[in-house]
């Protein structure tokens, strides 16, 4: 698999966390079974106001959207700056180049299409957004989008306390256990502002699209591992939380539903006059 050569340094902040950004990867195929996939009307709608079908997937990681546009029938090339990843991508019969999307090189290529799912915010948003505008054709769509998770109150407070005492000195610690949909709308308008601000777009459009998914207590506590919380801490901090959590779900049945907001941020590229 081609790990390509840096086209200018790494941004210095490393937005901000590289660590946990290349974290995911320790459980490549436990991330890929248990992450839901993207909306089919969100896939459709990218798809549909697109120019052509060549999609380039920023931080690809296993393939999961990925999979999703070449089943729609694009031509998807996939960058992730995590070897087992992109292995396990390619697996699954996907091109994957392994850079950061700020080191990547595209060495004159274009494309109909840049999607980044769950995946920006561990970008340079100043240079993600000039770079995106550079590899796009006139016309095409730039396309950033992720999940909110909102399990039941009944589930978030039992992990939430649990994290916090297993962990306090994670920078995760002092999150609430639910955090308001707002604040991703708020961090989804800010790259929007980004988008805005190189000048080299049209103005960029928000979607939302809402649904639910029903997990068993051992769905979950599969998914949990592999969320950036969670992927670095040890195997006795790991147990004690999801033993925790275990125990809430079982409080509910052994299963409950989860209310999910997708939320995206899009623009086309301005056409060249």
């Amino acid at each position: 698999m081609p790990t390509l050569p840096r086209e200018h340094p790494e941004p210095a902040q490393s937005h901000q966390a590289r660590r946990t950004a290349e974290s995911f990867g320790t459980n490549a195929q436990g991330y890929d079974q248990a992450r839901p996939a993207y909306p089919d009307d969100l896939v459709a709608r990218i798809v549909a106001g697109s120019p052509g079908s060549d999609v380039l997937d920023v931080g690809t990681g296993t393939g999961i959207a990925a999979r999703q546009f070449q089943a729609a029938g694009c031509a998807v090339l996939g960058i992730d700056p995590d070897a087992r990843m992109a292995d396990l991508a390619q697996a699954r019969s996907l091109r994957v180049e392994v850079a950061t999307f700020e080191a990547w090189e595209p060495a004159g290529r274009m494309f109909d299409t840049l999607i980044a799912a769950q995946s920006w915010h561990w970008v340079d948003p100043v240079v993600g957004a000039v770079k995106a505008a550079r590899v796009l054709r006139p016309n095409g769509r730039l396309a950033i989008f992720g999940h909110v998770f909102k399990p039941p109150v009944e589930v978030a407070e039992p992990f939430a306390e649990a994290f916090r005492r297993v962990a306090p000195d994670s920078p995760f610690s002092d999150q609430p256990a639910r955090r308001p949909l707002e604040m991703y709308q708020a961090g989804y308008a800010k790259v929007a502002d980004k988008i805005r601000g190189t000048g080299q777009f049209n103005d960029p459009e928000q979607w939302r699209f809402d649904w639910e998914q029903s997990y068993t207590r051992d769905q979950w506590l599969d998914l949990l591992p592999t969320t950036g919380r969670l992927t670095q801490l040890g195997p006795e901090q790991l147990a004690e939380i999801l033993g925790a959590v275990g125990r809430a779900v079982d409080a509910l049945g052994g299963r409950f539903t989860m209310h999910y907001t997708t939320l995206a941020t899009t623009a086309v590229r301005a056409a060249t006059p």
